[in-house]
């Protein structure tokens, strides 16, 4: 099981980086990729903005540090130029990606499986996965007023069965959000 790129849409297409800020004066940008190789988001060939509407291809792009490259982006010449893409999240068509190996699959497949507890018992049905940056979470519709948000853990779920439909969870015994016992003070 390996990190890949993450669902952020409804429509086919996957989030697979973040335009940061400007490098230099230049009109290089900073991009976080969330592609398992960093510099793959660069041979994807055209992506798009979130509305599917602004259209951007890099030109040498290099890996600079963990999950950051610096690019240009073609059309965008200058500095000012690229300080109007900060930000901005990139996507590609799901179609665009290449099958995952076997035993790996791509975050975004998650989305619409059945969640299960151990003992077979239906938890919920996986809405989305988030990453805000302390490792990926699954949001999962209990059917309840509010979702249940999961750590995407071995802890936490153990078993994925893509061809099956369903994961395996185990939630913590204390889950964010929860109301918890009363607890009396000794003044």
């Amino acid at each position: 099981m390996t990190r890949q790129p993450t669902p952020s849409s409804q429509d086919g297409r996957i989030a697979v980086g973040r335009f940061g800020a400007p490098h230099g004066v230049r009109g290089e940008i900073r991009i976080k990729s969330y592609t398992a190789d960093p510099l793959a988001i660069a041979g994807y060939g055209e992506l798009q903005d979130r509305a599917g509407v602004r259209k951007f291809r890099f030109t040498n792009a290099r890996h600079v540090k963990d999950d950051m490259l610096v690019a240009r982006v073609a059309g965008c010449a200058d500095r000012s130029a690229v300080e109007a893409l900060v930000n901005e999240e990139l996507f590609i068509a799901r179609a665009q990606l290449p099958a995952p190996d076997e035993d790996e699959f791509y975050l975004s497949d998650l989305i619409g499986l059945e969640a299960r507890l151990r003992d077979g018992t239906r938890y919920g049905r996986i809405a989305n996965v988030h990453n805000f940056g302390a490792g990926d979470i699954l949001e999962i519709d209990t059917g309840a007023a509010e979702t249940a948000m999961l750590p995407f853990t071995k802890v936490a779920v153990p078993n994925v069965f893509m061809e099956a439909g369903y994961i395996v969870v185990d939630p913590p015994a204390e889950i964010d959000g929860e109301p918890q016992p009363e607890r009396k003070s000794e003044l």
